[in-house]
């Protein structure tokens, strides 16, 4: 076993284990602080495939930025502890046949096509994750979708401004 394989499996096992600890805290301050290990662990695994720029706009956007709007949002609400509602007579069989599946795509994934088929990647690793094939990437192939998105974030930000004016008045 490598020393690369070693570590990526060991941060995998941390992302993995921070997102189930997340999902499982009741206590949305950990769920929050939970959720930045997992993105520390994102971001070195990005690291570890040599995409320098990505796993820093990990750390600079989600970890920085959206994690504190995260928590400002949780301590202005005062939402810190999760009631327990009782659950839907549903979402217990819903949450095991998803689970299923996914345990099926993964094992399709890796044990169920031939090594020689499906698409090779094709990449130059000298330029993978550079902000140039990023930025040349994201406004050549990629500027519909990115402006669409672009739109959606608006229309939520908008939304969200609208609906906590309109409990204010209230």
């Amino acid at each position: 076993m490598t020393a690369d394989l070693a570590l990526f499996l060991g941060l995998a096992g941390v992302a993995v284990f921070s997102a189930g600890a997340m999902l499982i805290s009741r206590n949305s301050v950990y769920s929050a602080l939970f959720l930045v290990i997992n993105f520390m662990a994102v971001a070195v695994l990005y690291l570890l495939m040599n995409a320098a720029f990505i796993a820093m706009v990990q750390i600079t956007v989600y970890a920085g930025a959206i994690m504190v709007l995260f928590m400002f949002v949780i301590m202005l609400l005062g939402a810190q502890r999760v009631e327990i509602r009782p659950s839907l007579a549903w979402q217990g069989p819903a949450a095991i046949a998803l689970a299923v599946a996914l345990v099926l795509q993964f094992g399709f994934v890796l044990f169920g096509r031939p090594a020689g088929s499906g698409i090779e990647p094709t990449f130059n690793p000298e330029y993978f994750g550079s902000p140039a094939s990023v930025g040349r990437l994201l406004f050549g192939q990629y500027l519909v979708p990115f402006e669409v998105t672009s739109l959606l974030l608006l229309a939520a930000m908008v939304g969200a401004i609208v609906l906590s004016r309109a409990e204010r008045r209230t």
